[in-house]
């Protein structure tokens, strides 16, 4: 055959002359379909046998040179057009941002590695900030998806609205907030009125809380708890993130931090050894409330049963506005792969998997 998709294609056209054709772009040659290529071959075979012998040494006619231009552009164009259709994400492909709630790193982090394994052609980029900073992100339209402990307020949502795109929220999870001590306190133990009286500025038996940013959301949490706007002088600290949470309380005895139960179930490696000296306090509600009849500490049982005072959902938020990475990853989060996941982690999963026993005789 006289042609075929190659970095450079040569054509024996006149005498020691040559008509060169370059394709420079590896994805060009793959995207054009065989069937594309031979039909290219088949009519520049027939053009170039055209040409006899004696009008070898002359120049070649501009209809056949006009030919094999158009064909070229046809191709071209083709090309592009796949280019294009490839470049189109799906469920499973393609790429996109998502912004994360840093108090849920470990849980997100491994939802996504196994996402990312079993769909290799997705690929999403997750930024980890705290809740404040995460929402700035998803308003302000550098993110389409994020995963937050709370819904859009109306006047949020309706910027999104306003831009006509629909707003889809799934709950994937509901987490445990951990007051975590040194394991060498006496008190294992805390009520929480003694939590509202600090977050209040007002005495309490416990002196201080140790959070882990202060626009983070286990701040805003507590701070909604109390109905407060504002967060006391005294009592109440904030440092940059969960890790720095528990290597301080590890440190300092005496203290009581503020995290994700998460953290604690699934520590990173070079925090293992912080959390080997600490212990999650139980916690025991007001009077009236469920969990207000003794102290529970936040383990899955409990956050089921609904009997630990301090917990909150999981949501992933997705305004991509039509099909996309976005609505892939939070049917993977809802689905029973994703649900497994959460068990695992020592959170609640929004719909228990399914368990299979078999009964052999």
């Amino acid at each position: 055959p006289y042609f075929r998709p190659s970095n450079v294609c040569f054509l024996p056209c006149i005498g020691p002359h040559y008509c060169i054709l370059e394709f420079h772009s590896t994805r060009f040659r793959k995207k054009l379909s065989d069937t594309f290529w031979f039909i290219i071959d088949r009519i520049l075979v027939f053009s170039l046998r055209q040409i006899s012998t004696k009008q070898k040494r002359l120049k070649m006619s501009n209809n056949h040179v006009y030919s094999i231009l158009l064909l070229v552009l046809v191709s071209v164009f083709s090309s592009c057009q796949n280019d294009q259709s490839a470049g189109q994400t799906s469920y499973t492909a393609g790429a996109t941002k998502v912004v994360v709630d840093e108090s849920f790193a470990p849980i997100v982090e491994d939802q996504l590695y196994v996402f990312s394994n079993m769909y290799p052609k997705a690929k999403i980029f997750a930024t980890y900030k705290p809740e404040n900073e995460v929402l700035h992100y998803f308003l302000n339209d550098s993110a389409r998806v994020a995963i937050v402990s709370r819904k859009l307020t109306p006047q949020e949502a309706k910027i999104y609205e306003q831009k006509k795109i629909t707003i889809r929220v799934t709950r994937f999870a509901i987490d445990g907030i951990a007051l975590i001590a040194h394991k060498s306190a006496k008190d294992s133990l805390i009520i929480v009125d003694d939590i509202l009286k600090v977050m209040r500025g007002t005495p309490a038996r416990i002196k201080n809380l140790v959070f882990d940013n202060p626009n983070s959301s286990t701040v805003r949490y507590l701070m909604d708890m109390a109905r407060v706007k504002l967060l006391p002088a005294k009592g109440v600290y904030a440092l940059k993130s969960n890790p720095e949470v528990i290597k301080y309380v590890s440190k300092n005895p005496g203290t009581i931090g503020v995290i994700g139960v998460n953290w604690m179930e699934q520590p990173d490696e070079d925090l293992q050894q912080y959390v080997n000296n600490l212990k999650v306090l139980s916690v025991k509600n007001r009077i009236g409330k469920p969990g207000s009849d003794k102290f529970y500490k936040p383990n899955q049982n409990n956050l089921a049963l609904g009997v630990y005072p301090l917990t909150r959902d999981l949501y992933i938020i997705n305004c991509q506005g039509g099909p996309g990475l976005g609505a892939g990853l939070a049917s993977f989060l809802a689905g029973e792969t994703g649900q497994r996941i959460v068990l695992k982690s020592g959170l609640l999963p929004d719909s228990i998997p399914p368990r299979e026993i078999r009964i052999r005789k």
